[in-house]
């Protein structure tokens, strides 16, 4: 678990991560601060569906979504995923997307309030060069991390490269585990976004469905931890019952999707409505793709890769001093010699052995 940054580039990737997560979160907690103690009307807010709960909930929710970005940032970066680094940039691209909306969803919300005398006159004018600021600094930190993003791409190659060695249909394989891990991560978030907007905004004190839909949340941990362990030990069975639960939740945000726009229950989602489609959408095309890479995965048990994967061989992958690992070659395991066993460039020639300075250049090449 332990990680420490090993070259600029990937200072650079965390500096201006969590330069951008300080900047957003400073403004976005003075925006929540601002709006629920200009808030007048002890009334406001006892209603789901009134702004002074529905904006409270959205912009927790975004303040999250930045914690949870630094999190993956460093789980990135420590277990070298090019392909989690890759999807960080397009998740601050649709942040910045949600930060713009924001300010449009902001404004009709205390003009609704303002309307019934439960905020202060001036909320507008304080909160709104906050809300501007914001998509403006995602921007500017989005073009650098990009940037960052190419340079590890091209820096964490190599070590993928040293990791698998020259085996193309290894480095497929494993690229394949890089995303579908990659996919559980952005699915928790998503689903979990989904999940609480409901919970707060629709659910009404003895509504089932909101009871159901909270016991999502444990259930979605659990999932995503099962998911992990079977990949990883390459249990078909339970990466058959993992993917069956991923069809269920697929028809699960279906129907929901498909509810908040029938004419008897759209009143209920009204308040969250657009939040709550753009959360199942990307629900269900990040499920879609969980379920095809995963699917992926099961057809490459057995072939070699579960070697790589294990939380050894990953954590020597990570270290920019280790050797390549030789743990498979065409699914026998420990096929290679170590390293240790070639003589050293100061040793004599040894015809047993293979003979002193080629064998060891040899090996170093390999």
């Amino acid at each position: 678990m332990t990680f420490w940054p090993s070259s600029k580039w990937v200072w650079a990737f965390i500096l201006v991560s969590v330069a951008q997560a300080a900047a957003v979160l400073a403004l976005e907690i003075y925006i929540f601060v601002g709006f629920t103690t200009d808030i007048i009307d002890e009334n406001a807010g006892k209603k789901k569906t009134d702004p002074a709960t529905t904006i409270p909930t959205f912009l927790t929710l975004y303040i999250f979504a930045f914690v949870y970005q630094l999190v993956l940032v460093w789980d990135a970066l420590r277990m070298k995923n090019t392909i989690q680094i890759l999807g960080l940039v397009g998740l601050n691209i649709g942040l910045l997307i949600y930060g713009a909306v924001q300010v449009e969803q902001l404004h009709e919300a205390v003009d609704q309030l303002q309307r019934n005398h439960a905020i202060e006159l001036d909320t507008w004018s304080t909160t709104h060069p906050l809300l501007i600021a914001i998509p403006c600094i995602l921007a500017f930190f989005t073009i650098i991390m990009a940037f960052c993003a190419y340079k590890l791409y091209n820096e964490f190659a190599w070590t993928i490269y040293k990791h698998i060695s020259a085996d193309l249909r290894m480095k497929r394989r494993y690229l394949t585990y890089q995303i579908y891990i990659a996919l559980l991560k952005f699915d928790f978030f998503f689903c979990l976004g989904f999940t609480i907007q409901f919970v707060v905004i629709v659910g009404g004190k003895n509504n089932i469905e909101r009871y159901a839909t909270a016991a999502a949340i444990p259930a979605t941990i659990i999932i995503m931890f099962a998911a992990f362990w079977f990949t990883r030990r390459e249990n078909l069975v339970g990466t058959i019952v993992v993917i069956a639960l991923y069809f269920g939740g697929l028809g699960y945000f279906c129907f929901k999707l498909v509810r908040m726009y029938q004419p008897e229950k759209k009143e209920a989602y009204i308040a969250a409505r657009k939040e709550l489609t753009t959360f199942a959408v990307l629900t269900i095309g990040l499920l879609i793709s969980t379920i095809i890479v995963a699917c992926m995965c099961a057809h490459s048990y057995g072939k070699g890769l579960k070697p790589y994967v294990t939380s050894s061989a990953q954590k020597k992958a990570a270290d920019p001093n280790s050797r390549p690992y030789f743990g498979e070659y065409h699914g026998r395991a420990n096929s290679y010699p170590s390293a240790s066993s070639y003589p050293m460039h100061n040793e004599p020639y040894n015809p047993k052995q293979g003979g002193g300075r080629l064998a060891a250049t040899r090996m170093e090449i390999d």
